[in-house]
């Protein structure tokens, strides 16, 4: 089934190998910038390595060419109001088309890889990285924390270390569901509720609370999900 490997190289194309600074240029350039034609060539690429196969050549060229169009009609029509919207709804496309032509290509029974049951856990391996941290971080968009005065409290802390530490605690969640460790899942709970909050009650910032909470509820349940998902 190719939907699969599509949706690993969609993942790979708009997550991984899509740094913010090509994301920014877009949206200050638009349609004038050299990083929206890159993008949709390395989609192109992406879905024909995976494919890995040159008869198939036509579905690569689709989905660089829907995905060029996709990202332009956004990259027009999406304002600072409307941006979270446009977002979903840039992703929604996407998929769509993905599913249009695997549902098109199961005509004719193509088979590319044999291990599907693997692809499937690296495919929501990936998704739980970058992937998801965007997906957060847009669904968060509307609440950010007013920052107030922590009196002597030690605020510091490494660069981007919440985004990695999201990131691996996902991985492990996602890791303790495939091999049916539940329990692991309760210890990340308990683990990440003792480290992190005993900080935010030290603060005493009921609003950078609240936002903490949301987001690792978010996390969590992003991985608990995609686990169940693949299972």
């Amino acid at each position: 089934m190719i939907f699969i490997q599509l949706i690993f190289a969609h993942l790979l194309g708009d997550f991984i190998l899509q740094p913010d600074s090509w994301v920014a240029e877009k949206e200050g350039k638009k349609l004038k910038s050299g990083y929206l034609y890159l993008h949709a060539l390395i989609h192109t690429i992406l879905s024909f390595i995976l494919l890995w196969n040159t008869e198939l050549w036509w579905i690569a060229l689709t989905i660089g060419i829907s995905h060029l169009m996709i990202d332009a009609a956004k990259l027009s029509f999406q304002t600072v109001k409307n941006k979270k919207g446009w977002f979903f709804f840039d992703q929604a496309l996407h998929f769509l088309v993905i599913a249009g032509v695997s549902l098109y290509c199961q005509e004719f029974n193509f088979e590319f890889l044999r291990n599907k049951e693997l692809l499937k856990i690296v495919a929501g391996a990936i998704f739980l990285t970058s992937p998801a941290s965007v997906f957060i971080r847009i669904l968060l968009s509307s609440w950010t924390p007013v920052p107030e005065t922590a009196g002597n409290i030690q605020t510091e802390s490494l660069s981007n270390a919440g985004k990695y530490i999201g990131i691996l605690e996902r991985l492990l969640v996602f890791t303790f569901i495939m091999v049916n460790h539940w329990e692991g899942v309760g210890f990340m709970v308990a683990a990440k509720s003792v480290f992190r909050f005993s900080d935010l009650a030290q603060a005493k910032q009921r609003k950078l609370t609240e936002y903490v909470l949301i987001g690792t509820l978010l996390s969590f349940g992003m991985a608990v999900l995609t686990g169940i998902l693949i299972k």
